[in-house]
């Protein structure tokens, strides 16, 4: 590893405001002395984005461009620059310049405190009131609380992580927004810093009010991955047990009514219902258990760890 900083920024669509964001961002890195570089990463843009970033490449040397085959999304645009990112410190920015790199230095001297991970809060935020910033205050207390990380910004994208965090880290889909939870949940120290937002002056947003539909699905994929990943069958056996007993105990009460009160059941939905309840529960029970049996091929076959170290200390050099 022989950089300091790692800078990476996905790129849709910016060819507006990446010439002018790259001078900003630059001078801030330069005088910090410290080795960088900068990764663009060019999602499938339509506009003449990726031209001008293979033309700023050629005039310095700190830029790496990567261009995607087609749009796949932010999610994944940040999963490319990270696995290509040599730098002890990994920040990663917006190409729109709402994120001002004036931050930059005060993110990592609250890093350099003794966190691993640094999240930006957007406190004076320079978005339409009702279609971003009222859905992203509901998202981020509903993130807080499912996820135990209160954050007060989870969509801020300006992050600064230490390189071994981000090494942990396995993005796919949509799981950007959630960052700062599976950050936490590799054990990192998660720390957040007010900063600055700025109007958008040129180019589109590409965020709409449908995305707060993915950010509920996403949540639940990264509740259960925290949480449950390695033990299914806690989420799906209790699931199953409920509905056998509530089950059970429906045609069990039928059954007492129709042995000693002579009770018709031909009609009874409610027999139907306990029977289904049933049914569905010991199918919630085999999907645990067939859950249980993937997890652990899964976990045995790759040799992979459920745990993550952070200091040894004494003992033999060697892992046993």
């Amino acid at each position: 590893m022989s950089l300091d900083l790692s800078v990476v920024i996905p790129v849709y669509n910016e060819v507006e405001n990446l010439e002018a964001l790259h001078a900003e961002l630059s001078g801030v890195l330069e005088r910090l002395g410290r080795t960088y570089e900068i990764l663009y990463v060019d999602d499938g843009s339509a506009d003449g984005s990726f031209e001008l970033l293979a033309r700023l490449q050629q005039r310095d040397a700190h830029l790496v461009v990567i261009r995607f085959t087609r749009n796949f999304g932010q999610t994944a645009a940040l999963a490319a620059g990270f696995d290509r990112a040599t730098g002890a410190v990994i920040v990663a920015l917006d190409a729109d310049r709402q994120n001002d790199p004036a931050d930059i230095p005060m993110m990592l001297a609250k890093l350099d405190e003794g966190y691993d991970f640094v999240s930006g809060w957007r406190v004076d935020r320079q978005d339409p009131f009702l279609s971003r910033r009222v859905p992203s205050v509901a998202a981020n207390m509903m993130i807080g609380w499912i996820t135990g990380v209160k954050l007060h910004d989870y969509g801020c994208t300006l992050k600064v992580m230490r390189h071994d965090v981000v090494r942990g880290l396995r993005l796919y889909g949509e799981l950007h927004r959630f960052i700062p939870a599976l950050a936490a949940d590799l054990g990192a120290r998660i720390g957040e810093l007010q900063v600055h937002h700025r109007p958008r002056v040129a180019g589109k947003s590409k965020y709409g009010l449908s995305r707060i539909v993915r950010v509920l699905l996403d949540l639940i994929t990264v509740k259960f991955l925290s949480s449950y990943s390695t033990r299914p069958i806690q989420v799906f056996g209790v699931i199953g047990l409920l509905c056998s007993l509530a089950g059970l105990a429906i045609t069990g009460w039928l059954g007492m009514e129709k042995v000693f009160f002579g009770v018709l059941l031909a009609n009874r939905p409610l027999l139907w219902l306990g029977i289904l309840l049933t049914l569905m529960g010991f199918q919630f029970i085999t999907m645990g258990l067939l859950g249980e049996l993937l997890v652990r091929t899964y976990h045995e076959s790759q040799n992979k760890p459920v745990y993550r170290v952070a200091e040894v200390r004494g003992g033999t050099a060697e892992a046993r």
